[in-house]
């Protein structure tokens, strides 16, 4: 005669259960709030370039035209507007895009027909998002750093 065995499962318990999700929930929130950190990193990041892009756009045209250009941004709307005289060159809605925040020492840059910047002597402008924030300063030759 053969005995068949029928081999009894072990089950976990409701204990054991709920202990494995609260570590799972536990380690998701502390991923989660990562997460959100780097997406305000990367997002304050890449605000800074198109404003970093828009100054040397800027001191390009001054020179190309042999105008003055003016680098505004607007802090309330956090906007970005580059013109030469009342001709508006480009415009970005870097709240809309990136959702940041704009300052900084200086509402505006303004290059002379030589690329110079006047009255830019060490202008700094900050973009912020969430706790992260990403600073750029312009030197008093129209030199931008970050």
């Amino acid at each position: 005669m053969r005995f068949v065995s029928l081999g009894l499962r072990r089950a976990a318990t409701l204990a054991e259960l709920l202990i494995t999700l609260t570590v799972v929930a536990v380690i998701a929130g502390f991923a989660v709030v990562r997460i959100a950190r780097l997406r305000d990193a990367m997002a304050a990041r890449e605000a800074a370039t198109e404003i970093e892009g828009g100054l040397g756009l800027a001191r390009e045209s001054a020179v190309a035209w042999r105008a003055t250009v003016t680098l505004r941004l607007d802090t309330v709307q956090g906007r970005l507007d580059i013109r030469r005289g009342t001709a508006l060159l480009r415009t970005r809605d870097l709240f809309g895009e990136y959702g940041v925040r704009l300052g900084g020492t200086r509402d505006s840059v303004v290059y002379d027909a030589r690329g110079l910047g006047r009255g830019a002597a060490n202008a700094t402008l900050i973009v912020r998002r969430g706790v992260t924030a990403d600073t750029i300063v312009v030197s008093r030759l129209g030199r931008v750093r970050r």
